[in-house]
């Protein structure tokens, strides 16, 4: 099975870009970060007074996660969807089977740190280096429309969640065994799809 991750900061067009090659590949899955989320009234409380608490790997369901990962890996299937609720702080679990999964893609922003935890695995990892403005636009629209932010907080909580996200990776070093590409707006999407499934 081969692995694709795809990371940036909020508004980058992670999941825009997932569903892209979904599009143009068989045997295709997208599993999101988005929707492991922690549950539960730690994450309520947390979420309310942690500043950028959803861009900190302290928000993020890792076992759950990496459960339903190494599944989908050692069966190339997928039997359930989680999808979470950020108003209620909630992940519901959906039966929808996926067969004869031959690319999984990880996408968000907990996937490149999920990414360096794989040792024995060779991936595909994609980084989004995208303006700003323009993610900060994208973000505010989504917070306004689907979770039910003010706009002078969605903004507030994108500037936070930018800062986080850089900063964690400042320091990281690419593994050998990952071909990086660095997607801009100005890339040609299907050049690099077609290195990825050549």
């Amino acid at each position: 099975m081969k692995l694709i991750f795809i990371s940036g900061p909020s508004g980058s067009g992670k999941t825009t870009l997932s569903n892209q090659i979904i599009i143009k590949i068989k045997n295709g899955f997208v599993l999101s970060t988005d929707n492991y989320y922690k549950t539960g009234l730690i994450s309520k409380l947390l979420s309310k007074f942690l500043e950028g608490y959803f861009d900190r790997s302290i928000s993020f369901d890792y076992k759950l996660f990496k459960k339903d990962f190494n599944f989908i890996l050692k069966n190339g299937i997928s039997i359930y969807e989680r999808s979470y609720n950020y108003e209620k702080k909630k992940i519901t679990k959906i039966l929808n089977e996926t067969n004869n999964i031959n690319f999984l893609i990880v996408e968000g922003i907990f996937s490149k740190e999920f990414s360096r935890t794989l040792h024995n695995h060779n991936y595909f990892f994609l980084e989004l280096k995208i303006n700003k403005n323009d993610c900060m636009k994208r973000v505010i629209q989504r917070d306004l429309k689907e979770r039910g932010k003010a706009e002078k907080r969605a903004e507030k909580n994108f500037l936070k969640s930018w800062d986080i996200y850089y900063d964690k990776f400042k320091n990281k070093i690419i593994r050998n065994n990952t071909n990086e590409f660095v997607i801009t707006k100005d890339t040609n999407i299907d050049y690099i799809l077609k290195k990825i499934f050549n």
